[in-house]
């Protein structure tokens, strides 16, 4: 497609270019294809939910290109400071509270007091961060409940020419969305998504264990259906029956296979473009193995149990 950027000099000026002006474009992450736009601009940010479709009261995550930045959008205490310099740049969203004045369109925190940051680690997207030298909203570049996207293809397939254009970063090596930590009050915390930092580590980091959240929808990733691939999808399936395309784990072969070495890393590199192959075959619905919920399995679980909701 016309709207595929190169990942050279001239597609990040160009990528630079539209996003000063206001336009949307797709970037690729180490996780997966972020739909983004400049975070102060309250037309570009409503433009990012019109071309999704997405639910006014979802709020974004905002990428940053260093700390300061996000010290100026949010307070950050002792251990979102331990945080940030252990797993950022990487895979983790922090939710806390937004500082007043900050220049934040308010559709992105969705009238909440809390605002999702995280610097994302893909060298292409930092790059164009720190041109631009403004934070970005940046949700998953596909429609609105669909798969996420983890190559240029994906998004063109799923927003087409809704969107100024597309950084072609080519595939995203983690795969699954970043995990969101809410640092509450009194030392608490809560894990909002499941994602490559595992639970595990962070009550290692945190030195206690998450409290449930109660305070309803505070980042992305909570609706109970979402990563949905538009057919029926079962769970925990051994074998499949002849209407159904089969993604296999390990041992269980499939049409298609998460990590033929029971990998959970490949696993979750490779969810989504399995997803994306089972949506496009002729099948009429789809079967998933068995997947271990260790470590970085608990997210691919959860994905895949929103994703059958």
């Amino acid at each position: 497609m016309s709207n595929i950027l190169p990942s050279d000099e001239s597609g990040l000026a160009r990528a630079e270019e539209l996003l000063r002006a206001g336009q949307i474009v797709a970037v690729p992450t180490e996780t997966v294809y972020g739909l983004a736009a400049r975070a102060d601009s309250e037309d570009a940010v409503a433009a990012i939910f019109r071309a999704k479709g997405r639910p006014s009261f979802n709020p974004l995550i905002v990428h940053v290109s260093s700390l300061e930045m996000a010290r100026r959008i949010a307070r950050f205490d002792a251990r979102a400071e331990a945080l940030a310099a252990q797993y950022w740049p990487g895979p983790l969203t922090l939710v806390l509270p937004l500082n007043p004045g900050a220049e934040i369109a308010p559709a992105v925190t969705a009238g909440l007091s809390t605002i999702a940051l995280r610097m994302p680690a893909h060298d292409l997207t930092r790059s164009l961060l720190q041109r631009l030298e403004l934070p970005l909203a940046a949700p998953s570049a596909n429609r609105s409940t669909g798969i996420s996207p983890t190559s240029a293809a994906h998004v063109a397939a799923s927003l087409g020419d809704r969107i100024a254009g597309i950084v072609d970063g080519g595939e995203c090596p983690r795969g699954l969305e970043s995990t969101i930590v809410a640092l509450r009050d009194g030392g608490m915390w809560s894990l909002l998504r499941e994602g490559p930092i595992t639970r595990a580590q962070l009550e290692a980091a945190l030195g206690s264990a998450p409290v449930e959240s109660v305070a309803g929808i505070e980042a992305p990733g909570q609706m109970a259906r979402h990563y949905s691939p538009g057919k029926p999808l079962r769970l925990n399936a051994l074998t499949a029956t002849d209407d159904e395309y089969l993604i296999g784990f390990g041992d269980v072969e499939g049409d298609s296979n998460l990590s033929p070495s029971s990998d959970l890393a490949q696993a979750a590199a490779r969810l989504y473009a399995c997803l994306h192959e089972a949506a496009a075959s002729s099948r009429p619905r789809i079967a998933v193995a068995p997947v271990p919920r260790d470590a970085i399995g608990a997210a691919i679980n959860d994905r895949l149990k929103r994703a059958a909701a």
